[in-house]
């Protein structure tokens, strides 16, 4: 029962997800083509509440779900990583049309061909995991 919230928050997440239409293939098209500005406005709130999430986890020294202090590590700056990595996750969203919360969405939606993605996702995880030591990071 105590997982029950977080399953609530995904189902929520899906919710919204579709009804926004930010699992639409033709809505991520129209994004990489700059045809609408919709994805652009759902990825921007999604900055902004994240960014003013952070801000309150740290204000009010929030726990996580074992009671633990969550704490914000720095990150070194390394750009060949942050090209390089962007770069694949976004050739991938361009040529699946759907990048990792939409993945789902449409499984939950019952659009099977959509698990060749979560394959191939899970499957490029797995490789990172192998390579990881020898990556720029």
């Amino acid at each position: 029962m105590k997982g029950l919230k977080f399953i609530l928050t995904g189902i929520l997440f899906g919710v919204i997800m579709a009804k926004s239409e930010a699992v639409s293939w033709y809505r991520i098209q129209e994004m990489f083509r700059f045809q609408s500005f919709q994805m652009y406005g759902i990825i921007g709130t999604a900055v902004v509440l994240g960014a003013l999430s952070v801000f309150l986890i740290k204000k009010f020294s929030v726990r996580d779900f074992s009671g633990e202090p969550i704490k914000f590590h720095d990150k070194e700056s390394s750009w060949p990583r942050y090209l390089i990595g962007g770069s694949i996750f976004g050739l991938g969203w361009a040529l699946t049309g759907a990048c990792p919360g939409p993945m789902f969405v449409n499984f939950g939606y019952g659009y099977w061909p959509i698990l060749i993605v979560i394959m191939g996702a899970l499957g490029g995880t797995y490789l990172y995991g192998v390579v990881k030591r020898w990556l720029p990071h």
